[in-house]
């Protein structure tokens, strides 16, 4: 046997059908597209949520309530939870970086403080923002606040 004498089985490869070729061909005239309409033509291409004729979900169903475009989003931690944190995973200083590291929140998250819980370590906090709250409780124990843009 030679690289030159192989051939595919005999039955296993079919001729391509030639659509469109003459009627003759038996596959003519329409090309297997059934009659006019979009999808008998060149380039045709179903929309995204096309019902077929039916009112789109996204007509049938109201628009409820108000986004916000200004509304700024923070990763909330309360005293309590801080405390707990700071033994975990061994925190010195509560920054948004430290907090990345250690897969807490997400790279552009802002973090901000609240005063639910008590606070018993005494640690540096570098974050976005903090309640009244929490800003007493943490200079009550002994803890520095750094607000960052």
């Amino acid at each position: 046997m030679n690289l030159h004498t192989i051939r595919p089985a005999k039955g296993a490869t079919h001729k391509e059908k030639r659509l469109g070729r003459g009627e003759a061909s038996g596959k003519g005239g329409t090309s297997t597209k059934g009659n006019k309409g979009g999808q008998s033509r060149a380039g045709y291409q179903r929309k995204m949520a096309h019902e077929g004729g039916q009112m789109p979900i996204q007509r049938r169903i109201p628009k409820r309530g108000f986004n916000n475009i200004h509304r700024v989003e923070y990763k909330v931690f309360n005293l309590g939870q801080i405390d707990q944190l700071v033994e975990k995973y061994g925190l010195t200083e509560f920054t948004p970086e430290n907090l990345y590291i250690n897969g807490l929140i997400s790279q552009t998250s802002l973090v901000k403080i609240l005063g639910n819980g008590e606070l018993k370590a005494k640690i540096a906090f570098k974050v976005n923002a903090v309640s009244e709250k929490a800003k007493a409780a943490i200079e009550g124990a002994g803890g520095t606040i750094e607000i960052l843009k």
